[in-house]
C-alpha cells in the first residue's frame, strides 16, 4: 500500500513546476480550456559512443494510460499547491485556479493517438499526439515524457541485443542495477524489445512469464565458509532443483574446478533420470571460457546443455564475443556454430541503464491551437535547424518499396492521403535541397502509423500483450534494410515531410522571421 507521500509524489503532481506555472497563466488569460495539440517525438537515435542505433522501438504507452486514468488533483494535492509561496511570500497559485484544478484537474477530456508499442520508430516522427484543453495538456508533458522516453530507450537497447544475439535466448538481469522502481519499467521495455525472460519475479508474474535465474557466488561461498566444497554446494543445488539445475562455475576456478564439478553433478543427475540445464560464466574471458567449457561438456556427453554468459554484456560485447568464439573454436578444432548455438545471454546493467546513452531526447511541442472552429498551426523556431518543429495536425505513413521493405516514414498534414497521389514528394524535414520522388509503381504498401488509443479520457483499445508487441517489433525489424539494422554505422532511414506540410512550415517560418 502506498504511503501518503508516495501518492503525492507519484500522482498528478508527478510533473514539473513550470507546467503548473504555465497552466495558471493560461487560466489567467482565459485560454486554459482552448483545445490544443502537442506532439511527442525524439530528434535523434541513441548514440552509445562507439556505436549507435539506426531505429528505435516504441514502448511505455500502456503504463502512461494507466497513470492518466488514476491521476487527478486531490484535496491533498491542492493543499500542497496552496502552501507554495512566491519569492516575497505571496501565494504562488491563486485559490480560483486551485478550485479549477480540483474540479477539472484530470485527464478525462484528453485524447491521444500514438504509434503502438513494439513498433519501430524514427526521429522527428510524432510517436504520441495529445489533444485536449490547453492547461491539462500542458500539465501532461512531464509524465508523458517520463513514461515513454525511458521505456522506448530500453526497448531499443533490447532490440539491438536481440538482433545481435540471433536465435539465442536473452535473459534480462537488471533489477539490482536499475534506477529504483524505474527498473520495473526497464524490465517491461526489455521484454517488449527482445528479452525472452527476466529475473524480476514481480514483473514476470504481472506480464505472464516464468522468472528465470540461477544461484549467485554466495551459495558456493557459504559452503566454503562452513568447511565444505564447491562440489557439495553444486550437489545441494541439484538436490533442491534437479530439473532446473544451472550452475555458476566461476567462484573458484572455472576450468579446473567449476566445470569439472558441474560435470560430475550432471552425471549424478542423469543417473537419477534428470536432465541438467547448463552452466553460467560470469567473469574472465567469456569467449575463451565458453569454447573450453563446451569442449569439456561435449567430452562428457553434455553437448545439449546451455552455457549462460553474463557480466556487463550489451550488443557490442556480444558481437565481439561471437567473433572471438569463431577464432577460438578454429584454433582448438571446435565447431564454432555448435558453441554459439548453445549460448544464452544474461544482460543486466548495460541494458537497464542503456549504457552509453542514458536518456532518449524525446520532446513535447505545441503544434496547433484551436480558435473557434479553426485549428491554428504553431511552430517553434530555433537557431538550430534540427530544432524547428513541424506544425499543424498530422498523420504519419510508412511507405514500403517493391521488396516489402520500409523505405520512408512520411509525415503529412491531417487529411492528406498518399494513396491517392500518383507521385509522392518526400521532403527532407530541414534541408530544402534534399527530396525524393516515389511513384506508385515503386510502392508495395502505404500504412498509417498513428492509432487513436484514448478518446476523452477513455482507452479505445484493449491493452496488447507482450507477445503481440513483440510480434510487431519482429515484423517491423524484418522489414528494415540490413544497413539500417547494422550495429555499427547504420544506414540513415528516411523520415520525410509531404509537400503540403513542407509548404506550411516554410510559410510559417517566413511569417515569423523578422524581415
Amino acid at each position: 500500500m502506498k504511503t501518503a507521500d508516495q501518492r503525492t509524489a507519484e500522482g498528478i503532481l508527478f510533473t514539473d513546476q513550470y507546467q503548473l506555472s504555465m497552466a495558471q497563466l493560461y487560466f489567467r488569460q482565459g485560454i486554459h480550456e482552448r483545445p490544443a495539440q502537442f506532439d511527442h517525438f525524439f530528434r535523434r537515435y541513441p548514440n552509445y559512443g562507439m556505436h549507435e542505433a539506426g531505429y528505435c522501438v516504441s514502448a511505455g504507452l500502456e503504463w502512461l494510460l494507466d497513470w492518466m486514468q488514476e491521476s487527478r488533483f486531490r484535496d491533498e494535492d491542492i493543499a500542497h499547491l496552496r502552501s507554495q509561496r512566491t519569492r516575497i511570500g505571496g501565494q504562488m497559485f491563486g485559490d480560483d485556479f486551485l478550485t479549477y484544478l480540483r474540479e477539472q484537474g484530470n485527464f478525462s477530456r484528453i485524447s491521444l493517438s500514438a504509434i503502438p508499442e513494439g513498433r519501430v520508430v524514427h526521429p522527428n516522427v510524432p510517436l504520441t499526439v495529445v489533444r485536449g484543453p490547453l492547461a491539462m495538456a500542458q500539465i501532461l508533458e512531464t509524465p508523458l515524457l517520463n513514461h515513454l522516453n525511458y521505456q522506448t530507450l530500453i526497448a531499443t537497447k533490447a532490440a539491438r541485443i536481440r538482433e545481435v544475439s540471433r536465435a539465442a535466448m536473452v535473459l534480462e538481469f537488471g533489477l539490482r542495477r536499475g534506477q529504483d522502481r524505474g527498473a520495473n519499467a526497464g524490465t517491461r521495455a526489455a521484454m517488449i524489445g527482445g528479452a525472452d525472460f527476466t529475473s524480476n519475479i514481480g514483473l514476470s508474474h504481472v506480464l505472464g512469464y516464468p522468472p528465470k535465474g540461477t544461484h549467485a557466488h554466495a551459495l558456493v561461498q557459504v559452503f566454503l565458509a562452513l568447511g565444505n566444497s564447491e562440489l557439495e554446494a553444486f550437489r545441494a543445488y541439484a538436490e533442491s532443483y534437479p530439473d532446473d539445475c544451472l550452475l555458476l562455475v566461476d567462484t573458484i576456478n572455472t576450468l579446473e574446478s567449476g566445470v569439472p564439478n558441474a560435470i560430475r553433478v550432471f552425471e549424478e543427475l542423469r543417473a537419477t533420470g534428470h536432465a541438467p540445464m547448463g552452466i553460467r560464466l560470469d567473469s574472465g574471458d567469456l569467449a575463451y571460457l565458453a569454447v573450453q567449457s563446451a569442449r569439456m561438456l561435449d567430452a562428457a556427453d553434455f553437448s545439449d546443455v546451455s552455457i549462460v554468459l553474463s557480466n556487463d554484456l550489451d550488443e557490442l560485447a556480444i558481437w565481439q564475443i561471437q567473433s572471438q568464439i569463431v577464432d577460438e573454436a578454429r584454433r582448438h578444432g571446435v565447431d564454432a556454430d555448435s558453441v554459439i548455438h548453445r549460448l544464452v545471454y544474461g544482460v543486466g546493467t548495460r541494458l537497464v541503464t542503456s549504457h552509453g546513452e542514458g536518456a532518449l531526447g524525446g520532446v513535447y511541442k505545441l503544434v496547433a491551437l484551436q480558435e473557434g472552429a479553426v485549428w491554428r498551426p504553431a511552430i517553434k523556431i530555433a537557431d538550430s535547424p534540427n530544432k524547428i518543429t513541424n506544425p499543424g495536425l498530422k498523420q504519419v505513413w510508412r511507405i514500403y518499396d517493391q521488396r516489402g521493405h520500409a523505405t520512408a516514414d512520411l509525415v503529412t498534414l491531417e487529411g492528406e492521403n498518399p494513396h491517392q497521389e500518383e507521385r509522392i514528394i518526400l521532403r527532407h524535414p530541414g534541408d530544402h535541397s534534399h527530396h525524393r520522388v516515389l511513384h506508385q509503381n515503386e510502392i508495395s504498401a502505404i500504412e498509417p502509423l498513428l492509432v487513436e488509443v484514448l478518446r476523452a479520457g477513455q482507452p479505445t483499445l484493449p491493452a496488447p500483450t507482450i507477445d503481440a508487441m513483440r510480434a510487431l517489433r519482429r515484423a517491423d525489424v524484418d522489414r528494415l534494410d540490413s544497413g539500417v539494422r547494422r550495429i555499427m554505422n547504420p544506414h540513415i532511414y528516411h523520415v520525410s515531410l509531404s509537400q503540403q506540410l513542407w509548404d506550411l512550415k516554410q510559410q510559417l517560418l517566413s511569417e515569423m522571421r523578422p524581415s
